[in-house]
């Protein structure tokens, strides 16, 4: 059996920047719109700062406004949900990013639910997880609809094809079973205290895959010719002394079996980013009661996240 096809999350990303940032053009001179975000960071944790400086280029990039905001990491829940309550009421605002983890004195919870909805580009929010499982418009987590768009660019339709998701977190795992279940498959979720979780992934036409764990997933618990994507990135020393990334699954191991596979990095990561600029040109457009703009390199209807 052929080595498996190498899903390009990095090329596919920027591709869609490209077509976000002539529909953000568009927006701009049909509309007089420039959709904003506001990346709100709590302390000076130097992953999290790597993370929101690579977003706001990337916004400034696509033609957006950056309203990014850096608290103190003694910062009160009070305060904090007092300036979340300013962006919300911020009309240049269309989205509102809570960079986590937050510092352990607050409750990342209570801060989430302080979010107005319509500008939870990172689709955390109570009522946008509860509009994705009653299969309505929503803002969709960017991890997950970003797995979705490469799925659906490696196969096509995805009706009827069996999907496992390992992992069941509500950034990745639960939404990424709504968004696999609207798009027609039979989805199954699993666990790290899944009996057999080996045998379930095997069975698997889509296996999904966000522990959390590196290179847990082997390449005898893949169904020849499976589409794998991992969401996994973990650090392993290696003999050098260096660490390098790697995802949950065992690369080579699973790319001998799968017929596609997204690698880490460059697989998963990259799409989040472009999902989040997407998201933000959503809420603004809806914030304002305007379609979002047909891509003019592109024709055609833009889809609908949410499926």
């Amino acid at each position: 059996m052929a080595e498996a096809r190498v899903i390009d999350g990095k090329e596919f990303a920027a591709g869609l920047v490209v077509r976000i940032t002539r529909q953000v053009a568009v927006l701009g001179e049909s509309h007089g719109i420039t959709p904003g975000l506001a990346a709100v960071m709590v302390g000076d944790d130097p992953a999290s700062r790597i993370y929101v400086r690579n977003k706001e280029r990337r916004l400034n990039e696509a033609g957006m406004a950056s309203y990014g905001r850096t608290l103190p990491g003694d910062i009160t829940q009070h305060a904090l949900t007092a300036e979340i309550a300013a962006l919300n009421g911020n009309g240049a605002v269309h989205g509102i990013l809570l960079q986590l983890p937050l510092p352990a004195h607050l409750g990342a919870d209570e801060a989430i639910d302080s979010v107005d909805p319509a500008k939870d580009v990172d689709g955390f929010h109570p009522v946008n997880s509860g509009l994705l499982a009653g299969g309505r418009p929503s803002l969709v987590p960017c991890t997950p609809l970003g797995c979705r768009m490469l799925l659906e660019d490696t196969l096509g339709d995805l009706a009827g094809l069996h999907a496992v998701v390992v992992g069941r977190s509500y950034i990745v795992g639960k939404p990424m079973a709504q968004l696999l279940l609207a798009a027609n498959c039979t989805v199954t979720m699993a666990h790290s205290r899944t009996r057999d979780l080996a045998a379930l992934c095997r069975r698997a036409d889509i296996l999904v895959v966000a522990m959390g764990r590196a290179e847990t997933v082997r390449g005898d618990w893949i169904k020849p010719g499976a589409t794998v994507i991992d969401v996994g990135i973990n650090r392993l020393n290696g003999a050098d002394g260096k660490t390098r990334p790697v995802g949950d699954v065992a690369y080579e191991e699973a790319r001998a079996v799968a017929g596609a596979i997204t690698p880490v990095p460059g697989g998963v990561g990259p799409m989040t980013i472009a999902c989040l600029l997407q998201n933000t040109l959503l809420a603004a457009c809806r914030q304002n009661g305007v379609e979002v703009p047909d891509d003019p390199g592109d024709p055609g209807d833009p889809e609908d996240p949410a499926g």
